[in-house]
């Protein structure tokens, strides 16, 4: 085998066998193949696509460039849940610490802000002291003992997807179906999980803004998750506003918390229900994803679930004092309040100019070297079909970048399109798959 005739192969749109999709991605990560060659074998990826059988060996072939995690000591199903990320969605720090206070065990690897939406590792290290850089042998040892662990991607887990990742953000690969599914399900796989809940999104704040392509993207995780004969749910969800109100690392933390100590919060909670509902099922702790979802609210109203949070949060060294008491956690020098400019009804949102302008406050990266200040963010009282009235408080910026108030707020108004008719609430989960 030779990187040329593979490529030459693919761009004649014919199919890779397993062993020449592994010669490929062994090659690239043990720099036998220059990147120029694996960035023209990733264009005819993106162009020409892959079937299921070639998708599945790519996850298998980036999989298997590192370990995989082997938690057979720690007894009962290990179940995750991956979200394609989006505005506002803190989802994570929610269900990981319902679903453990069932009594299933979460190993949950879990990544960094991508553009417009936020991270949920940069969300859990806005809590002071949290560490998710444990090494393997610390992972294995909180999971055990709380049930649930939250990190980022080891050296040691699926290094070629690390590879693999940075030269498709700079080649223009990024979005093809095939290579989102093998990033995704190798660092998953990795885990030693036995089954996945998955959250989909789509709307104007997620990746996939076309239905269609939703469901293409959760129809290939599925088929992939199954060729390495694990149980997964993907949920298609609503991405077109903001999931709750607060978005920005610690603001997300704080809302996290309020649903773990039994509040409502519109959306948010009821989609926390639903992934830690299928979680449970999943992990043979109900009887149905009904069952689960009953399950996961009488965890939330008895406190267990809340006290399972503190628990994984002083396992991983985060300062419990801003969890018990979270008004006392730093603010930002500045803020100002948003106000509605008409009467009417909120027609729609432009979700990904919510979290641009939030990135721009200070709650994301603009580029890869960009620290992040874990305070900015934005409280957005907004919700799609909602009446409002000409001057009612809409948003509120919180910043340490005064010059970048004015931006942030310009996007945050330009957003939001008004209408003099009532506007139908988006159906926050579309459909369920599996």
């Amino acid at each position: 085998m030779n990187a040329i005739e593979l490529i030459r192969k693919k761009r004649n749109k014919q199919s890779l066998t397993n062993e020449e999709i592994k010669y490929l991605v062994d090659s690239f990560t043990k720099n036998k193949i220059p990147d120029y060659q694996f960035s023209s074998f990733l264009m005819t990826v993106f162009l020409n696509g892959m079937s299921k059988e070639e998708t599945s060996a790519l996850t298998s072939a980036m999989l298997y460039s590192g370990k995989v995690i082997n938690l057979s000591a720690i007894k009962g199903l290990k179940v995750d849940k991956h979200s394609t990320g989006g505005v506002g969605d803190k989802t994570s720090l929610i269900i990981a610490p319902i679903a453990a206070a069932a009594g299933v065990n979460v190993p949950m690897i879990s990544g960094r802000g991508l553009g417009h939406t936020g991270g949920t590792l940069d969300k859990l290290e806005a809590i002071p002291g949290f560490r998710t850089n444990l090494n393997l042998s610390e992972y294995k040892n909180v999971l055990k003992k709380s049930g649930a662990v939250m990190i980022g991607q080891t050296k040691e887990i699926a290094p070629a997807d690390k590879l693999i990742y940075a030269l498709r953000d700079v080649t223009a690969t990024v979005e093809s179906i095939p290579l989102i599914t093998a990033s995704i399900m190798s660092k998953k796989l990795a885990e030693g999980i036995d089954s996945l809940v998955l959250d989909v999104k789509t709307g104007s704040g997620a990746f996939m803004k076309d239905t269609k392509d939703a469901v293409a993207l959760a129809k290939s995780l599925i088929d992939t998750a199954k060729s390495f004969d694990k149980k997964v749910i993907a949920f298609l969800t609503d991405m077109n506003q903001p999931l709750g109100n607060y978005i920005g690392n610690w603001f997300e933390v704080y809302e996290s918390i309020k649903v773990l100590q039994g509040d409502y919060v519109e959306n948010l909670s009821e989609l926390s229900l639903t992934l830690a509902g299928a979680m449970i099922y999943l992990g043979g702790k109900a009887e149905s994803i009904e069952d689960g979802i009953v399950v996961s609210n009488e965890l939330l109203q008895n406190g267990m679930a809340f006290n399972k949070f503190k628990e994984i949060v002083k396992l991983q060294n985060g300062d419990l004092r801003f969890i018990n008491e979270p008004e006392k956690y730093p603010r930002s020098k500045f803020s100002e309040k948003i106000y509605a400019d008409k009467t009417g009804f909120v027609q729609s949102i432009d979700n990904y100019e919510i979290g641009m302008a939030a990135l721009e406050l200070g709650a994301g990266r603009l580029t890869k070297d960009d620290k992040i200040d874990p305070k900015a963010g934005i409280i957005f009282n907004a919700k799609i079909g909602q009446s409002v009235k000409k001057n009612d408080l809409i948003a509120e910026v919180f910043t340490d970048k005064k010059n970048k108030i004015d931006l942030a707020k310009s996007k945050i108004q330009a957003a939001l399109k008004y209408s003099d008719k009532k506007t139908a609430k988006p159906k926050l989960i579309k459909q369920t798959l599996s």
